[in-house]
């Protein structure tokens, strides 16, 4: 099955060729490797050149194609037309050394898989418990293992506003829990949302999908809008066997405010596209756990080490709900 890997990035050299050479690592190589580059400067292109890799294209895009999504679906536009599987990930991402073999083998294994996701192995503490276990407070549970829970879900539980739909799956009135939630057991899981910087699609899904270009630059939440309405016509599978590090670099992020704004505005339309028609309870549950969340956040300003970081969130979080009222986004 011959299978093409995008990688967008913006500004990483340094992490982009970490990446690159763990890729070099696998028992299963890319038939193609797209690197799509809306770097400002030509220090990606510098490395590229000095450690080259094979079966590597590159490609800077200017500011019309700048963007997460922007890159992504001009990558898109770049894949041979042989290959059956094209494979997303981020520039900040360490692959394991068989983790392509494990993408490819759940594409066999379930031929009814319009994409499959890879597992981040190296963020979360688990434990195998009993079966029968039930978990504290301040503890999640699923299928056989335990982690310990946030802060923010702990309270979330108390005030009876916790996600009633498992790991992968979105509810109505969406504050859902990500594919993280699903414990390193090393089974596949069927899902309805996947990372974006860790995921796999079938080229044929591109034939009548895009990624948003709502979500511009950093693109929060636009996997799992793709990934949502992806779901609504076929299956997604996260294969756990299928493990990266990721390291969470900092270079290419906005700044608070604007991660905070777009926290806020970007949920809501991810919201709409899981539940265009939301009743009333789900609309005050969403509502509610936003405040919620951005109040929460505001508390960080006397605990967080970097509290001018958590005020400047939390405004901008409170402004991205404010501008709800009389500014929604456009369902695209």
């Amino acid at each position: 099955m011959k299978f093409s890997l995008i990688i967008c990035t913006y500004m990483r050299p340094e992490p982009l060729l970490k990446l690159l050479q763990s890729v070099q690592e696998q028992n299963i190589y890319p038939d193609e490797i797209l690197i799509i580059d809306g770097s400002t400067n030509n220090k990606t292109e510098i490395v590229l050149i000095e450690n080259p890799f094979e079966n590597l294209q590159y490609f800077l895009v200017g500011d019309k194609d700048r963007g997460l999504t922007k890159q992504r679906n001009f990558g898109i536009h770049k894949v041979n037309d042989a290959v059956k599987v094209v494979c997303f990930l981020d520039d900040d991402t360490v692959l394991e050394p068989h983790y392509f073999e494990n993408i490819l083998q759940t594409y066999h294994q379930f031929p009814d898989a319009l994409g499959v996701g890879g597992y981040i192995c190296n963020e979360i503490k688990w434990e195998e418990v009993e079966d029968n276990y039930i978990p504290k407070i301040n503890e999640f549970y699923f299928d056989g293992w335990k982690r310990k829970d946030g802060s923010r879900f702990i309270l979330r539980k108390k005030l009876n506003l916790d996600s009633d739909s498992p790991p992968g799956f979105s509810s109505n009135f969406s504050h859902g829990r990500s594919v993280g939630f699903l414990p390193p057991s090393n089974k596949t899981y069927e899902v309805e949302q996947l990372m974006g910087g860790v995921s796999s699609f079938r080229k044929s899904v591109f034939e009548n999908f895009s990624f948003s270009t709502y979500f511009e630059g950093y693109g929060l939440y636009e996997d799992a809008d793709f990934t949502l309405r992806v779901a609504k016509t076929g299956k997604l599978y996260l294969n756990t066997s299928a493990k990266l590090n990721h390291y969470h670099a900092v270079s290419g992020r906005p700044n608070q405010y604007h991660y905070g704004k777009m926290v806020v505005r970007n949920g809501w339309y991810v919201w709409r596209v899981k539940n265009p028609n939301p009743v009333f309870k789900d609309y005050i549950k969403w509502h509610a756990i936003t405040i919620l969340l951005t109040c929460i956040r505001f508390t960080n300003v006397t605990t967080d080490h970097n509290k001018k970081a958590a005020f400047t969130e939390s405004l901008g979080r409170t402004i991205g709900w404010w501008s709800l009222l009389f500014n929604k986004p456009q369902i695209k």
